[in-house]
């Protein structure tokens, strides 16, 4: 497992059975397809591990859970879960595994710390099928809401930090998956679909009155705030500069329980003076009271994190370079590439704490104002020992003497003309300064004709 994991990190090109048996020295792949395969190991409590690791080091009360999935483009037909479906990696239907996955996200940065395979209802209505990818019978077809339900549990059960879930709206149009936020108390920021039906209790934000209650559809709340309503906001830096947009909300929903809301956020994009308004993006809310627009609008800004989790995954810790087939081999490479993925993002932030560090200067280490001769003695250092490499002999001792090549004549008569010329400047110069110029005739007579 250290070979493998060790493997995923290394700057190799693909990253399989073969490649990285090769790397570890091994005479073939049977020994890490073993390991994905039969080997005897707690998958489930690796990914447990892995968890606890990312939370150790990049724990913070701030932080937000994101929900996402990611597909995994395959050929033929035997692989667990694949099929033609819609995959966002490719922005079409392909031939693919989707795998729903939830990352951890807080201001000192973000990794990936559960997965769940998702088998299509093609798949557990075979149960021959099932059976020949080694699908344990008691697996059932489960929507990705579902399993992003049983990782949000697993993650709420081991008392992981955070004060915000957020997601697309493959998961923020489901009203069975905010209830069930709602009564675990979890604060959320979902996106949603124009035409989600939501009940308004009147009014929008900061007290601005002209929004009717009742039940409307998500693009009619907003249509009828007015312009004061919007507020122009930055959710951070993107690839072009800073992510500035239009953001509004309505509340929603009329009792709660005491300090909490729940309301209905849109994000506009910005356009020039007297075009038409931009593109709307809306997301459900639920959370404090007191949550601020702008709390709210940086939360929906941060789901681009898992985006680049799964970037980061992929390339750098082989993530979607497994070539197995099975369901428990998919399990396993996962969840070690997750361990990968999690060690370098907790080698870059111990990094970049250290970076941050300043040294202690004088007056830190004399804080009793003792002068600088009370400071102890430095220990004597050991003088750094310079390796020296090896150079490669490019050349013999004794080069084997070529052919002198003769100078073309046209050539040589251009290099002669130009030393006239020079000479015949110089000998100018030193008439105009007082000197004795040369004899040009035996200029001439050197040069020859």
């Amino acid at each position: 497992m250290r070979e493998y994991v060790a493997g995923l990190v290394a700057g190799l090109e693909r990253k399989n059975g073969w490649t990285l048996a090769e790397r570890a020295g091994e005479a073939s792949p049977d020994g890490m397809q073993r390991l994905l395969r039969w080997a005897d190991w707690d998958i489930d409590g690796a990914r447990d591990d892995v968890r606890d690791y990312v939370v150790e080091h990049l724990k913070d009360p701030r932080a937000v859970l994101i929900l996402d999935d990611t597909g995994f483009l395959k050929k033929g037909i035997r692989s667990a879960g694949v099929q033609r479906q819609y995959s966002g990696t490719a922005g079409r239907v392909e031939n693919c595994q989707i795998g729903t996955f939830l990352a951890y996200a807080s201001p000192r940065g973000h990794a990936l710390i559960d997965r769940e395979l998702y088998l299509p209802e093609s798949w557990t209505a075979d149960r021959d099928r099932c059976q020949a990818a080694g699908i344990p019978d008691e697996v059932t077809f489960t929507t990705k809401p579902r399993q992003a339900m049983a990782m949000l549990a697993r993650a709420i059960d081991a008392g992981v930090p955070f004060s915000w879930v957020t997601a697309d709206e493959a998961y923020g149009q489901v009203k069975y998956l905010r209830v069930w936020l709602e009564a675990h108390d979890a604060a959320y920021v979902l996106a949603t679909k124009c035409n989600d039906t939501l009940i308004s209790a009147g009014g929008c934000d900061e007290g601005i009155a002209g929004i009717a209650a009742g039940e409307r559809r998500a693009d009619e709340l907003i249509a009828e705030l007015p312009a004061r309503a919007w507020r122009r906001l930055s959710v951070g830096a993107g690839a072009h500069g800073p992510r500035d947009y239009d953001w509004a909300r309505v509340p929603i929903r009329i009792s709660w329980a005491p300090g909490r809301g729940q309301g209905l956020l849109a994000r506009r994009k910005i356009t020039d003076p007297g075009q038409s308004p931009g593109e709307i993006a809306y997301y459900v809310c639920f959370g404090p009271r007191r949550s601020t627009l702008l709390d709210l609008a940086w939360t929906a800004g941060s789901r681009w994190r898992i985006e680049e989790c799964f970037q980061q995954a992929k390339n750098e810790a082989g993530l979607d370079h497994y070539q197995v087939r099975s369901w428990r081999a998919w399990y396993a490479h996962i969840t070690l590439s997750m361990l990968a993925h999690a060690w370098l993002v907790a080698v870059k932030t111990s990094s970049q704490r250290g970076n941050q560090r300043q040294r202690p200067t004088h007056d830190q280490f004399h804080a009793t104002g003792d002068p600088p001769s009370a400071r102890p003695p430095r220990a004597p250092t050991r003088p750094r020992r310079r390796t020296h490499l090896a150079l490669v002999l490019l050349a013999p001792k004794t080069p084997t003497p070529s052919t002198p090549q003769p100078l073309p004549q046209a050539r040589l008569r251009t290099h002669l003309t130009a030393v006239a010329v020079l000479v015949a400047r110089l000998s100018q110069l030193a008439g105009h300064l007082g000197g004795d110029p040369p004899d040009r005739g035996e200029i001439g007579a050197r040069i020859g004709p």
